[in-house]
This record gives structure tokens, sequence and C-alpha cells, in this order.
């Protein structure tokens, strides 16, 4: 785990601290003291695919380290260019499932509510990077018809949100939205997917919390962490402020070549999480999006590596390892 980051954003609010994300990659280059060699290959994949990188996590990455883990996450490389063979844009067929706009269902019993078209961070193995946001910008007439979609369909138990990041969006937005789901009697469940308490601990504030917690709904809170390095003492304390709230609190991550793939950062990755209140919950294979097939770990050499955290890791701190795969009822776990 790191330390508290450069305090230059401790007089910005969470807004100010996403409106003034890093999307110039010479920035960026200037900013981490980068060989400035390979610019033009990350303005060439910044038009495929735009830079994003809040300063609270830039903060984090080490200077002039290419290599550094979380740096990888998010630098556009000439790799993302490269067409490569069972790479595509819709690796999980979304669009099938895209049954009302702003709506993914694609299992039983739970919906995915894109609660945000946005991202605080573009990472560069993101599954959706091709994804049809424009249609899928609901106003709130069109929330309706999705809200009636659920309404009508008494399986479903659980509603998620997913996006783009969905507390990109304002706590206000995000409070009329769960005060909806929360009139639909047979939904349970409230599960937030998000990257942002990662990237910007300061968007876990009062009033966040407030709407989290304050309907029926038993909120489930799924962190999307994949290197202890992203663990500084501001996203530790954004952690205690969720559980302190009664939230359930679990964390995801993707196996990414050269960034995760090795047992003895994963095992410190479960510890660090568990010490803080977070329980490890699943470990993806990447999703075969177009544009990240460098990131990918062979499904045997990933099995290699989850044996050896086994034998690392009491069972309840070792993730489940999973991948999906198009037109599944779920995520298959990999032995």
């Amino acid at each position: 785990m790191i330390t508290r980051s450069v305090a230059t954003v401790d007089s910005q609010s969470w807004q100010e601290q996403l409106s003034t994300c890093i999307r110039d990659p010479q920035e960026l280059f200037r900013e981490l003291a980068l060989d400035p060699a390979s610019l033009d290959n990350a303005f060439a994949a910044c038009e495929k695919f735009s830079l994003r990188v809040p300063r609270a996590y830039l903060n984090r990455i080490e200077k002039g380290n290419p290599d550094d883990p979380l740096l990888k996450q998010v630098l556009p490389a000439a790799e993302e260019l490269a067409l490569v063979p069972g790479y595509l844009r819709d690796p999980l067929e979304e669009k099938q499932a895209n049954a009302a706009p702003g709506l993914i269902h694609k299992y039983h019993g739970r919906v995915l509510l894109i609660g945000s078209t946005n991202c605080a961070i573009n990472c560069r193995y993101c599954f959706r990077r091709h994804f049809d946001y424009g249609n899928n910008r609901p106003g709130r007439n069109e929330w309706q018809q999705t809200l009636d979609y659920i309404r009508h369909d008494k399986s479903i138990s659980e509603v998620i949100y997913s996006g783009g990041d969905p507390l990109a969006a304002s706590d206000r937005q995000l409070q009329w939205l769960t005060e909806q789901v929360a009139d639909i009697k047979h939904v349970r469940r409230l599960r937030i997917h998000s990257r942002l308490p990662i990237v910007i601990p300061d968007r876990i504030n009062t009033s966040c919390l407030n709407w989290m917690t304050g309907t029926r709904l038993k909120p489930v809170m799924v962190l999307h962490c994949n290197h202890p390095n992203e663990l500084d003492s501001d996203v530790i304390s954004a952690i205690a402020r969720m559980k302190a709230s009664g939230i359930a609190l679990f964390n995801q991550s993707v196996l990414l070549k050269g960034i995760n793939d090795s047992a003895d950062i994963l095992t410190e990755l479960s510890e660090t999480l568990f010490a803080a209140g977070v329980q490890p919950y699943y470990l993806h294979l990447l999703d075969r999006v177009s544009g990240a097939a460098h990131f990918n770990v062979p499904e045997k050499y990933a099995v290699e590596i989850y044996r050896q955290l086994i034998k690392a890791l009491p069972g309840y701190l070792v993730p489940k390892l999973v991948k999906e795969l198009a037109g599944e009822a779920s995520k298959i776990p990999v032995s």
C-alpha cells in the first residue's frame, strides 16, 4: 500500500477533480516525465479511445517509470491499434441485451442500469470502450420506460448501477433514480459497480452515502481495484466511510498482463483490501474487446497464478477466478 497522495487535489471538490482530469497525452507525459518518443502512438490511440486520468490517481504513479502498473492501465499505446482475431467491439453481445434505454438485462434476477455514460478514468482494457452510450442517455421520461421494464418483471430482485461509472452522475440524479427503484417492491438490493472510490476517493461524501443508504434497498458496493498501489490512505478512508454506513463492500479485479499477473501482487491486493474492510470477490479474465489484446493473460497461465494464490491465502481471501462469455446465464468459473 502507498501512503497519502500528493496534496494537489485537497482544495477541489470531486466534481472539480472530475472536470480537471488529464485528457491530453502531452500533459500526461510531461507530468510523469515520460519519454516523448512514444507520444505519437498515444495520440493515435486516443483517437480511438480518449484519455482520462484524474490527478488523485496520477499522484500514485511513479514518475519516469514506463512500467508503473497504474500507468499501464491508463496510458494510450500503439498496441490498441492492432486488429487481433477474436477481439471484438462488443465481446459480450451487450447490444442484444440492451432491452430499454439505459438498461442491460443479461442475467436472471438482475439488471444493469447505465447510471452515467461517463467515467472518471478511461481504463485501456475497458470492455465497454465501444459501447453505444449515445442511445443510453435516458432523460427522466425515458427512465420511466426503463423502470416500467423492471416493474413488469417480478423476477428482478437486484438492480446494478453500472456505466460508464454510475458515480460520475450527480447525487441529485442518483438519489432520484434510487428512490424510483426502491418503489418497486420486488427489488431487494442495489448494487453499485464503480471505480470512482478508487480514482477520486473524495466522491464518497455525505450526500453520496445518504442516497446509497437512504432507502429500504440493501446497498452493495463493488469496487474495481486491480493493484495494491491503487489503495492509498485517501482510498482507505473512503472505504471506511462506506463501511461505517453499513454498505456491503466487495472488490473485483481484471487479470492484466504486466500489471497484476503475479500471485504475489494479487496476494498483497487481497490482504490490503480485507484489512480495509473489503471482501475480494472476482478475478476476471480479460473480456476480449478490440484494442485490449495486449493485456490478455492466457487462461492456462491464469490458472497457474490462481493455484499459487490459493496456496498463499486463506480461502475467504481468494477471489473467484471467472470469465464472461456472450450469451451465458452467468459468469463462468475458471478451474
